[in-house]
Formats: structure tokens, C-alpha cells, sequence
């Protein structure tokens, strides 16, 4: 697992919350999300003693804001859903903010955005505090099954491998004048992704066949 990928996923510290067995910060996120989703949409109060709760975390782990924030940017598709779903969903209308939108819709967005705010940000602080091999360990512990802990010890340690590939990417297509702010350009980026994917796969398929020739058991073992 290389040191750029740690970087980009953990912060170092030795906090309590750094030192808690992986094992059981993934309960608790677990527990901590299943109570949160279970929460009626307008108990509004409840969701603010989630927060209160996760901020705290947040302080005593000592993660940074310049951490969380920019990470948090993978939330923006439940942001669009929930800014559209006002203005699609049936039943009773309200004013809000000049437009005149459907009042469940309304009240769904807001517990759409405030559940995903809240489980985006504490996965993140998880993530910020416990290294990956950790977090694989931890999944272990659990009895999650083996076969899916390999895969997904194989994704983290060839991440980096796949964005630096798209990194060298994009660095080719721009030395050749492609900016892509056209959509006419967009096809362009379509053929790249193909290729990432292609690339990826074909990897994929050689570690593969390299470990078969080594006598690695798919069950769990070795023969």
C-alpha cells in the first residue's frame, strides 16, 4: 500500500480515537449510520445530537477541516437529487425561498442532505483515522469473508497505480493541445476512460494468472 495513497486517506495522530481498534470503530459507524437512517425525517432535534456527537469525534481525532471539506465534495450527487426532488415529488405545495415546491419533497430533501452530511462525514473521519491495512484486519475480525477482503486489499494497492496511469494520461492528451472545454471534445475523454478501463482489466487478468503460477488457492490458502 503505497505512502501517497496513505496520504490521501489518513491523517497520523495518536489519539483515542487514532488508538481504537479498527474492528470497533467499523461497529460503531455501522450502529452510528443504522440509527441515523432509522431517524424520522423531521426529528430535526436528533440530527443535530448526531452532529454534535460526530463534531466532538471530530475534535478529539484532531482531523483537519482542510481534510474533511474538500473530501466531502463526493456527497454532490445527493446534493442534486435532493436540490431536484422539491420540484418533482408530489402532494402538497409551500413557499420556500420565492418557488413554489412540494412540501413532502421539500422535507425529503432536507433529510436527504443532513443523513448524507452526517454519514459522508463520519466514514471520512474513520477513514482519517485508521489506516487501510487496518481497516482490512478489522474486516477480518469481523468474519467478513476472505475472498472479499483479498479484493479489496487489491484495490487499495492499485489505486494509485490506476490514477497515476491517468495522470500520464492526461498529461499526454494535454501536450498535444486537447483542453476538453468543448463538448465536441467530450468523445475524446469517452475513448480515454475506455482505455483506462481496458488497461485496467488487462492488469487485473495478470496479477490474476501471476498468482494462479504461484499456487494461490482462490479459497483462502495456498495449495
Amino acid at each position: 500500500m503505497g505512502p501517497a495513497h496513505r496520504r490521501r486517506t489518513h491523517v497520523p495522530g495518536r489519539t483515542p480515537v487514532h488508538r481504537a481498534p479498527a474492528h470497533l470503530k467499523l461497529l460503531a459507524l455501522l450502529g452510528f449510520m443504522l440509527v441515523v437512517v432509522a431517524t424520522p425525517r423531521t426529528a430535526y432535534p436528533a440530527f443535530a445530537a448526531y452532529a454534535a456527537v460526530l463534531v466532538a469525534l471530530i475534535v478529539v481525532a484532531r482531523v483537519p477541516l482542510g481534510f474533511l471539506l474538500p473530501r466531502m465534495l463526493v456527497e454532490v450527487p445527493f446534493v442534486v437529487f435532493a436540490v431536484l426532488l422539491p420540484f418533482i415529488a408530489t402532494g402538497p405545495t409551500t413557499t420556500f425561498l420565492g418557488l413554489t415546491v412540494s412540501e413532502p419533497g421539500l422535507e425529503a430533501a432536507a433529510a436527504l442532505l443532513i443523513k448524507a452530511t452526517i454519514g459522508v462525514a463520519a466514514s471520512l473521519t474513520l477513514a482519517a483515522t485508521t489506516e487501510p491495512h487496518e481497516l482490512l484486519a478489522g474486516l477480518g475480525r469481523l468474519r467478513l469473508p476472505h475472498e472479499m477482503v483479498q479484493i479489496m486489499a487489491f484495490m487499495i494497492r492499485y489505486v494509485d497505480v490506476v490514477a497515476d496511469e491517468m495522470h500520464r494520461m492526461r498529461i499526454a492528451r494535454e501536450s498535444r493541445g486537447f483542453r476538453g472545454s468543448s463538448i465536441r471534445q467530450w468523445g475524446v475523454l469517452g475513448r480515454t476512460a475506455s482505455a483506462l478501463f481496458i488497461r485496467s482489466y488487462e492488469r487485473g487478468e495478470r496479477v490474476h494468472l501471476a498468482m494462479m503460477s504461484r499456487g494461490h488457492d482462490p479459497s483462502g490458502g495456498r495449495s
